[in-house]
């Protein structure tokens, strides 16, 4: 099984995000470029996928399109996937101010 959360914020900017997320985890986040959602940072554990990126992300029609279109106020979001529920994680997230949780998926 693999457990994906999304986390979403208005109260920083990515940058932000990348240094209290780095900070608070313990891990370094590289910045990478991707044609789909632009730029978007990463760090892996050996015990989750951490990205943040803005929800807003380039279409293809030359206009912006929404990541996370239930969530359309939110500017920058965290994904984590991990291979099972990860209650100290979901913790340390919610703990930085500004930063909510808002979908949980299983596969």
């Amino acid at each position: 099984m693999t457990d994906y959360d999304i986390y979403g914020t208005s109260s920083h900017t990515a940058s932000e995000l990348v240094r209290l997320a780095s900070s608070c985890l313990g891990l370094v986040f590289t910045e990478r470029d991707s044609y789909y959602r632009g730029i978007y940072h990463r760090a892996d554990s050996p015990d989750a996928e951490i990205e943040i990126q803005p929800n807003l992300i380039p279409g293809d029609d030359g206009e912006d399109d929404l990541y996370v279109t239930e969530h359309p106020t939110v500017e920058v979001l965290l994904l984590t996937t991990t291979p099972a529920p990860n209650p100290a994680l979901r913790a340390q997230l919610v703990a930085i101010g500004g930063l909510a949780h808002l979908k949980h998926e299983s596969w």
